[in-house]
């Protein structure tokens, strides 16, 4: 993970933020309606999708974009999202695609992928205005599946690839390999392979460990594996991580992030590596990982009294 600085100096280049929002949530509409007004009057221009732009309240100053343009983003300075975990991790499809580095406010429950939350409104326009911000980069994963020796599909993940079962009455047989090396076999309900940014997700729900995401390594997490060595796997960032799913077995699915979804034929192979795009995040506040972990998991620290002086 590598963090720059925002530049502050003034520049004579007309300013753009692009906007997205989940329109679904009336929380969002609200909060997009305050961004906007706030940019405008400070004299930064807004794009925002078309397909969103119907259900927001929006001046006609602001420009309207189709979502299908590859180059939707060229020209902005920030990605602003607003919304949950799924239209953070929306944004990372574009923040990724372009190069913009990704701020987002959390207007859903967990959300560690964003930056500021509903109340800090006012601050996050602030900081984009005046350009207090820092950019990091979060690693990604790259993501190939093999069958009968041929790439049948190639993907990416900011948090996890995940391998699963479809049938719900049978396990998924899979044999895991870590660096061209078999590891373990067993029947499972799935594997995630994640990014210490991913750690705090699906990994994390499967029984992962927390990862601070200035550690650069990989994660294999089995998901209610049958076996008696079924731990997570915490490897080398170099390292290629592989699930072969076992010919015998029932078909199963792959997951990137949640949202995008390709069959897996029985005798498919899937491997995983770092990715080599990474997402840029920006980020308002110096506050450490261990704060931002004890508030979004409302952890009890009660009693705790520090290092001696």
């Amino acid at each position: 993970m590598t963090t720059t600085t925002a530049g502050t100096e003034a520049s004579d280049a007309a300013r753009t933020v692009f906007l997205l929002a989940h329109t679904g949530r009336p929380a969002a509409i609200r909060s997009a309606e305050l961004v906007v007004q706030g940019l405008l009057r400070s004299g930064i221009g807004v794009r925002v999708l078309a397909a969103e732009a119907a259900d927001l309240p929006l001046p006609p100053s602001v420009e309207l974009v189709a979502e299908a343009s590859p180059d939707v983003l060229d020209g902005c300075e920030l990605l602003v999202v607003l919304g949950g975990d799924g239209t953070l991790l929306r944004g990372a499809e574009f923040a990724r695609a372009s190069g913009v580095p990704m701020l987002g406010v959390n207007l859903g429950r967990v959300g560690f992928l964003a930056e500021a939350e509903r109340d800090d409104l006012d601050k996050v326009v602030d900081r984009v205005v005046t350009r207090a911000y820092e950019v990091e980069e979060r690693m990604t994963l790259d993501v190939i599946v093999h069958n009968n020796g041929t790439v049948v599909h190639t993907d990416w993940a900011l948090n996890e690839a995940a391998v699963q079962k479809v049938s719900p009455e049978r396990m998924l047989e899979v044999v895991l390999e870590i660096d061209g090396r078999p590891v373990t076999g067993f029947g499972c309900d799935g594997i995630v392979c994640a990014t210490p940014t991913g750690s705090t997700a699906y990994a994390f729900s499967a029984g992962g460990p927390v990862v601070w995401p200035e550690v650069e390594a990989l994660l294999m997490v089995p998901i209610s594996a049958h076996a008696l060595f079924a731990k997570p796997l915490v490897t080398s960032p170099d390292s290629v991580l592989a699930v072969e799913v076992q010919p015998h077995t029932p078909h199963g699915v792959l997951w990137c992030d949640g949202r995008r979804t390709v069959e897996l034929p029985a005798g498919a192979r899937v491997e995983v590596r770092r990715g080599a795009v990474p997402v840029r995040l920006a980020r308002l506040h110096h506050a450490s990982f261990t704060d931002r972990l004890v508030a979004k998991f409302a952890l009890p620290v009660a009693g705790w009294r520090g290092a001696p002086n």
